[in-house]
């Protein structure tokens, strides 16, 4: 018996791989938020403003509302207080398209299994601009805040393929917002 050329062999077997690298991100109604961006600054006072982007593709605002919840040491946001961010946002015009929203929604597993870079610095007193993401767990109504990029004082990033391509498509929504 004589074997498939090993060009043949490839065109059969890379599609099956690449088919089982990603599965569908399950948009559900409980999970408020799937991304964020984030501009927070702590010298010479306090500035935090920044995105969110809902699960039913609306954006949101946020310009140094007073009181702000940040996720814990493990990343973690329980939904009531994400519930309560959403309170200090304001809609914005832009709502991104289901399937355009889905396509990003769907790196945010290989996010959150990538690693991040080690940190760089970059300077003092410039603050943070973070991309984020959200991995909702439904058993516990837990956020898991993923990094996708941090820029400023320190500098690291999510390793992950779609990284740059994702943080690309959030600035593309942040350029379309009113200054």
């Amino acid at each position: 018996m004589r074997f498939i050329g090993n060009k043949y062999y490839l065109l059969l077997v890379i599609p099956i791989l690449f088919s089982a690298c990603q599965k569908d991100y399950i948009i559900n109604e409980e999970q408020k938020i799937l991304f964020q961006y984030s501009y927070t600054n702590w010298a010479w006072g306090y500035y935090n403003q920044g995105l969110l982007i809902k699960g039913d593709g609306s954006v949101l605002v946020y310009d140094n509302p007073e009181k702000w919840n940040f996720p814990d040491s493990g990343n973690i946001l329980p939904q009531a207080k994400v519930e309560e961010n959403l309170s200090y946002c304001t809609p914005s015009n832009i709502k991104i398209p289901p399937s355009e929203l889905q396509k990003y929604a769907n790196y945010i597993d290989n996010f959150a299994s990538s690693k991040i870079s080690a940190p760089i610095s970059r300077g003092a007193d410039m603050g943070a601009f973070s991309y984020l993401c959200f991995r909702f767990s439904k058993d516990s109504l837990n956020y898991k805040v993923v990094t996708i990029k941090v820029t400023g004082d320190w500098e690291y990033e999510n390793l992950n393929y779609f990284s740059k391509k994702t943080v690309d498509w959030i600035d593309g929504i942040k350029s379309e917002l009113p200054r």
